[in-house]
């Protein structure tokens, strides 16, 4: 699948990204960085940023045939040196990791890679050379929709909120959703944006990615899946309802549902959020399943073949599918802190949406709404009640509880010190 052209391949157009910073801090004390993501999230043109020569092998024929025959000649050259779709060379790993032996030097290689391989012998063979950097579509911040004006990094610190924010309007903010933080469409239109989206799902059910058992994949059933995973989008549903879902459409057992999914988990398609593993201080028992998300939400708005009128007219719809653009964006801010994002249920039924963990203690609570006043209070309620069940003396209390909230003009601490931050102000 061709992706569109990415602004900033070699200068005056690239819109910085969070991770221009951490691979420079890789490529600082690693032989190599490899940088994995969705195809078209921006991974080749962020790379570039820092390479002083670069190797193309999804458009470059005779480099793979060279790699194939002498893979040292294509490694050969100015380093950082780029590799794009390295995992398209087979064996080419090794070559790279054992001159990462050899030169025991840092800062020699970036690869970019848009799927994992089939026996996905990297995660196994590069500790200590090689270091990865997750991509994902660009977050509100990168492309300029919201200021940053309250960073995660202040929210960890346990920062005290006042901002004035510029509000988005519902129409602009599901028009972004439905977008998608996809840097080559950045300046189309949403008619563009749209048929581009739609086009990546279509091609997502035709790739052909060996699973090493034989087996042929049907694209309409993969396509049925994709939908279902849309319908699905911010919930806990389970392979069984996965497949009954989609199986309104074409029939799907449990194992195939679950082997497309591996699938699109190696196109770094989808991104589940985990439960979080913490200890509480009653009896209450914590559920462990994932929350369903899409890497960008404009792939679960593609895969219904919806449109921006079609979610204004359905706003439970979009509050799920916010509920992922948020979830998108506060991953890309937790990378920049060294921080993973989980979700919370226990079995009483209390949810909070987003767990930020960046270790040594220091996590954050997050509920995601896009209504007024009254589930602004729900929300904090919530948030409260969470911080009074985790076990404090393991995890520690939390350094922030805010409602990230899909408009308003202010972000501000609650009397009860629950902050509320708008979207638009939100940034790493």
């Amino acid at each position: 699948m061709e992706s569109p052209g990415e602004p900033g391949g070699s200068g005056a157009d690239y819109r910085p990204r969070i991770a221009d910073r951490l691979l420079a801090s890789r490529l600082h004390s690693m032989a190599a960085v490899v940088i994995e993501g969705p195809r078209a999230c921006g991974k080749t043109a962020t790379a570039r940023q820092q390479a002083r020569s670069e190797v193309l092998f999804d458009t470059d024929l005779a480099a793979r045939r060279l790699a194939g025959l002498s893979p040292d000649l294509v490694l050969d050259g100015p380093e950082p040196r780029l590799l794009d779709e390295w995992q398209t060379v087979s064996d080419l790993w090794n070559h790279i990791r054992r001159e990462c032996d050899d030169g025991r030097r840092s800062g020699r290689f970036i690869l970019t890679g848009s799927a994992v391989p089939a026996d996905d012998a990297t995660r196994h063979s590069g500790a200590g050379r090689i270091s990865r950097v997750a991509m994902r579509p660009m977050t509100l911040f990168e492309s300029g929709h919201s200021t940053g004006a309250v960073s995660l990094g202040d929210l960890l610190k346990s920062e005290s909120i006042a901002v004035t924010v510029d509000d988005l309007h519902l129409l602009e903010l599901i028009e972004l959703t439905s977008r998608g933080g996809w840097p080559g469409i950045l300046r189309d239109d949403i008619d563009t944006a749209l048929q581009f989206s739609r086009g990546y799902v279509s091609e997502i059910t035709r790739v052909d990615l060996a699973d090493g058992n034989g087996r042929r994949r049907d694209p309409a059933r993969m396509a049925s899946l994709l939908r279902s995973l849309a319908r699905n989008t911010a919930t806990e549903a389970s392979l069984a309802t996965l497949a009954a879902d989609a199986g309104e459409e074409h029939s799907l057992h449990v194992d195939t549902v679950s082997g497309y999914l591996r699938v699109f988990e190696r196109l770094f398609v989808v991104e589940d959020l985990p439960a979080w593993s913490v200890r509480l201080r009653s009896r209450t028992r914590l559920r462990r399943s994932a929350k369903r998300h899409f890497v960008d939400p404009s792939l679960a708005v593609a895969a219904l073949r919806a449109g921006p009128q079609r979610l204004l007219a359905d706003l439970s719809l979009f509050g799920f599918l916010f509920e992922s653009l948020v979830i998108r964006d506060l991953r890309v801010y937790a990378d920049a802190h060294g921080g993973e994002v989980c979700h919370y249920r226990d079995e009483s039924g209390l949810e909070v949406d987003a767990i930020v963990e960046a270790g040594h203690g220091n996590w954050i609570g997050c509920e995601v709404k896009l209504g007024g006043p009254q589930a602004i209070d729900a929300a904090a309620r919530s948030l409260l009640k969470l911080a009074e069940r985790v076990d404090t003396s393991v995890v520690g209390t939390p350094a922030k509880l805010a409602v990230i909230t899909a408009g308003g003009k202010y972000a501000y601490d609650r009397a009860d010190g629950v902050a509320v931050v708008p979207i638009a102000a939100l940034g790493p």
